[in-house]
């Protein structure tokens, strides 16, 4: 005869329901309740030791065996990977018991679950810039930690993920600048690369964002108001001579070069255009004053 799969199903309900982890969660002893929470903590049944922590831990604050049912409850939440969650209890551990031997390993933990629930660079980085900060917490209160040098590796990893998010930003104004409204992103794309570079001195981007700096201070330029185009046409002028300091042997140069000669080409065609201007105005002005002066001039009765 062939049991049906949900005649199992109910047999497993009902033999559950009166096995001894059910039997312990209906208990009113803490001791039992303790115990059982550190049995289950000890076998990996995490969740279970969970619930049982949950009952205990009211009754036992403030004796000697909270201190280690509390860390362990934390740990339980970090296996079960609630990180948010064992990130707090970690934390709350440290500050209620700074001098226990376990108090260095649970500020490490607590940097940890933040680090491990920290988003992709392509997300909101707020929850990693938490993370950044219990890093530095860790790292400055235990120097000597022998967790030192991973808390390091995590630091420099989430420091390459703000890389990342900013190079893809810089980016984005990069491609936005074909749109409708080119002045803006051309401007945020200087301000940004600038930024970028002053951010992130060691990056493997700034050789591409200053080559990109060169042509779309250039072309911003070129592009300005005539009044403030001689500024921008001078700063372009730096961002190609700042370019080629930086990187004699890049494969942007001749690029570079091209756009540096069009610049100084443009630049000398505003200041020709700026004297022309200058000179009839102030042809104007003599003339002008010429009439004004041959005016006869009347007594006032």
């Amino acid at each position: 005869m062939r049991i049906q799969p949900l005649f199992i199903l109910l047999l497993v309900l009902v033999f559950g329901a009166c096995g001894p982890f059910n039997k312990l969660e209906k208990s009113t002893n803490w001791e039992e309740l303790y115990e059982g929470a550190n049995k289950y903590y000890q076998e990996g049944e995490y969740n279970k030791a969970i619930i049982l922590y949950d009952k205990v831990l009211p009754v036992i604050r403030g004796s000697e065996k909270a201190e280690l049912a509390d860390y362990n409850y934390a740990n339980c939440h970090f296996k079960t990977k609630r990180y948010i969650e064992a990130a707090g209890y970690f934390s709350n551990f440290y500050r209620t018991y700074s001098r226990s031997p376990l108090a260095e390993e649970a500020l490490f933990m607590n940097a940890y679950s933040l680090y491990l629930d920290a988003p992709d660079f392509n997300l909101d980085q707020q929850s990693s810039q938490e993370a950044v900060a219990a890093i530095q917490n860790f790292v400055t209160r235990f120097p000597g930690s022998a967790s030192f040098e991973r808390a390091m590796e995590m630091l420099e990893d989430l420091e390459s993920r703000f890389e990342e998010k900013a190079y893809h930003e810089a980016a984005m104004y990069y491609r936005l600048k074909d749109g409708l409204y080119p002045g803006d992103f051309y401007r945020a794309c200087i301000v940004n690369f600038q930024n970028f570079a002053k951010d992130y001195p060691e990056s493997k981007y700034n050789e591409e964002l200053a080559y990109k700096l060169v042509e779309v201070g250039y072309v911003y330029a070129e592009n300005s108001v005539f009044v403030k185009k001689e500024e921008r046409l001078n700063d372009a002028l730096k961002f190609a001579t700042n370019f080629q300091r930086r990187y004699p042997d890049s494969k942007f140069l001749a690029e570079v070069k091209e756009y540096e000669a069009d610049t100084k080409e443009e630049l000398e065609s505003h200041m020709k255009t700026k004297q022309q201007i200058a000179e009839r105005t102030a042809k104007a002005e003599a003339e002008a004053a010429a009439q004004v002066a041959e005016q006869p001039k009347t007594d006032n009765k």
